[in-house]
């Protein structure tokens, strides 16, 4: 499903102290690779399904709710409002749609199901501080609807490519048809990469 995302009702960020607010409210690559996010055993297949399910485009972003068989449990898409990048307005947005597609787990002492973020966005696979806030977002919206935090990955028209694992592809991409459900994806060879994009090996063993 596709819903807005509403603009923020605070008070000017273009302020000094609101643009600093704004920089604490974001991870940076090396943060988010330290915070332990377990690996997806297979990015691919769970990337073009949320492709075909949600045809993302440019400024739009799906969470999406994974059981521990890596299945997909729940999604949701919107639009990302055009405003500055703040985390605390990505959280709030993230945990308002989790809490519409799927029951909060916060009842359990460890969390069984984990939520992922496909961003869908403009320009290259390297990092940006909106990519920061993304994830920042993403850490706190699971911390506080009970679910462990998953990948974060962005769509571009370069392919996809999970955000500090390392791992990417061509297809699906943001200029790319979407496969239809129960159709397997074209073949496309899983590149290692780093934020530049130059191939480097990964770094840790998939999540079990």
């Amino acid at each position: 499903m596709t819903l807005g995302f509403a603009p923020p009702s605070t008070a000017p960020v273009n302020s000094s102290s609101g643009s600093a607010s704004r920089l604490a409210r974001m991870l940076e690559p090396a943060e988010w690779t330290s915070a332990g996010i377990p690996l997806l055993r297979n990015p691919r297949e769970v990337v073009s399904g949320l492709h075909s399910r949600h045809r993302p485009t440019p400024s739009t972003a799906v969470v999406a709710v994974l059981d521990h068989e890596e299945r997909l449990t729940a999604s949701a898409s919107f639009t990302r409002w055009p405003a500055p990048a703040d985390g605390w307005e990505f959280r709030n947005a993230l945990l308002a749609h989790l809490r519409r597609v799927i029951p909060h787990d916060l009842r359990r002492r460890t969390p069984v199901r984990t939520a992922v973020l496909l961003y869908c966005r403009d320009g290259d696979e390297r990092w940006t501080e909106e990519d920061g806030a993304w994830m920042w977002g993403l850490r706190d919206a699971c911390t506080l609807h009970g679910l462990r935090c998953g990948a974060y990955i962005t769509l571009t028209g370069a392919g996809w490519q999970v955000l500090g694992e390392g791992r990417g592809g061509r297809r699906p991409s943001s200029d790319s048809r979407p496969t239809p459900l129960g159709e397997d994806p074209e073949p496309d060879r899983l590149v290692p990469r780093i934020a530049s994009g130059a191939p480097e090996p990964l770094r840790r063993a998939a999540a079990r």
